[in-house]
């Protein structure tokens, strides 16, 4: 955004959208697939069986991201409309209800009582859906879900993400298969949770401090009931 005085502003929260996405696929795909290699390869240390575990993994997860994303990111948006499609209605039937309710809402945020109505009124002269869309109903052009975008965004993020793990396994002498994924996808996990910072503005060690201990977690559990049931079997 830019001014009159050419000074320009760039606020970080237009990311979000992309930015949840783009972080929850890449994680995803890292403790994901490395959960599955390390299960496997704990089971069973064949490398023909990990790797096709392993892509697996990738193609499978890629495909639920996207489609849980879609569905999940849809929900938001058809319930974003119906709350648009109630309050044309509301604007139609008693606008000077309407133009209380807005006026009120300023006056709660500490707008004198006379400017309030009068920001209502001109705001509702130039649009009043989006009016009340934004100072009621939270809605912006920031935060509208947008589907397509989240369910693309976490299903390419998630493949990246998914294939690190998975170069590892198959350039990794298979000896040190589990060491070698293990230690590589926890690095991979700092760096994500690190960047995912930057991008978002935030400091680093809490983020990504946060993402390589549930990523741990993930994956010690996992190898674990591989080689519990590997060694049963």
């Amino acid at each position: 955004m830019q001014d009159n005085a050419g000074h320009r502003e760039n606020h970080l929260v237009t990311r979000i959208g992309w930015l949840r996405a783009a972080v929850l696929g890449a994680n995803d795909g890292i403790i994901s697939t490395a959960s599955l290699i390390l299960g496997v390869a704990a089971a069973e240390p064949s490398g023909e069986g990990v790797l096709l575990a392993g892509v697996a993994g990738l193609v499978a997860g890629a495909m639920s991201m996207a489609a849980g994303e879609y569905v999940s990111v849809s929900s938001q948006s058809d319930t974003e409309n119906a709350d648009l499609a109630r309050e044309k209605r509301e604007l139609e039937t008693d606008p000077a209800y309407e133009r209380e309710e807005l006026a009120n809402i300023y006056i709660a945020r500490g707008v004198d009582s006379v400017l309030a109505h009068q920001v209502a009124d001109q705001l509702m002269a130039r649009d009043a859906l989006a009016a009340h869309a934004r100072d009621e109903l939270g809605i912006s052009e920031i935060s509208v879900a947008r589907p397509v975008q989240a369910a693309l965004t976490s299903a390419a993020t998630f493949t990246v993400g998914a294939a690190a793990p998975l170069i590892l396994a198959l350039v990794s002498p298979e000896e040190w298969l589990w060491t070698a994924v293990a230690a590589g996808s926890l690095l991979f996990l700092a760096v994500l949770g690190a960047v995912g910072a930057v991008a978002g503005g935030a400091g680093i060690v809490k983020p990504t401090i946060r993402v390589t201990f549930w990523g741990a977690l993930a994956m010690a559990l996992t190898s674990a009931i591989g080689g519990i049931f590997g060694t049963v079997v």
